[in-house]
């Protein structure tokens, strides 16, 4: 155990700008957010949540080095640009710095071996990381797609923990170990999604119409990412609290 192991890991959470998520007062001043329940829920799993501005590359270095993993929140539509893909007419708002600070974290961490786990958005950019691409838009690009887009906005009444669809979870995965193979009842907060798998990960959970779930690293090491949102279900699902538990078990030990 290294001498940064600790009986509570220090995570690493990206922020977002808060300009990218509309609505903004040109008023306000430049600023970096990010949802409050992914600070909590990595705290009651037994974490030290580090919320990681978008700054230099030299000073996110520094920051990098003194976590123990990292979390890769959801939010805005990742940046094609990122990927070298030209825009879809229906990619939503998005924030190239925050792709640019979540692409070194997870490729940092990746070939280091620290722990990292990503949630929605969060999956895609690790697929990303790896090399893979992605349906920029699922209900125009992927043919015979259900429907992933069960937003609590817009006049929706829906809520966060609304279950939209099964997932099939591979069974000798990461995710088995967590939930059980199988079928799981998940939200769905996302219009974007995996396209072609990045080197090195293996697919652990499918959508009914074969749109990747689940990834994580096909050499053992502790990459993880979900397309659902598991942090809005841990008030009903002790299964998405173990997820967080063991993400974080896991940054004590590396």
């Amino acid at each position: 155990m290294s001498s940064k192991s600790r009986a509570r890991p220090i995570i690493g959470i990206p922020t977002q700008t808060l300009q990218s998520l509309g609505g903004v007062s040109a008023e306000i001043p430049p600023s970096w957010v990010m949802s409050q329940r992914y600070v909590v829920t990595l705290t009651e799993a037994g974490a030290i949540p580090w919320l990681v501005p978008l700054i230099d590359d030299e000073t996110l270095r520094g920051i990098y080095d003194s976590l123990d993993g990292v979390f890769l929140p959801g939010g805005a539509d990742i940046d094609p640009v990122s990927y070298g893909t030209a825009p879809h007419p229906l990619c939503d708002k998005t924030d190239r710095e925050r792709d640019r600070v979540e692409l070194a974290l997870a490729r940092w961490a990746m070939a280091d071996g620290k722990p990292v786990l990503g949630v929605c958005r969060g999956m895609q950019l690790i697929n990303l990381a790896a090399g893979g691409t992605l349906y920029q838009d699922i209900a125009e690009q992927l043919p015979g797609s259900i429907k992933h887009d069960y937003f609590p906005y817009g006049g929706s009444n829906l809520r966060r923990d609304y279950l939209a669809h099964d997932v099939d979870v591979a069974p000798d995965s990461r995710l088995a170990a967590v939930f059980g193979e199988g079928a799981l009842q998940v939200n769905s907060m996302h219009h974007q999604g995996v396209r072609a798998v990045g080197g090195g990960l293996a697919v652990s959970a499918v959508a009914p119409d074969g749109l990747v779930e689940g990834l994580e690293s096909a050499n053992g090491a502790y990459v993880v990412g979900v397309q659902w949102h598991p942090e809005a279900l841990t008030d009903s699902q002790e299964a998405a609290r173990r997820l967080f538990e063991g993400f974080v078990a896991a940054a004590a030990a590396a």
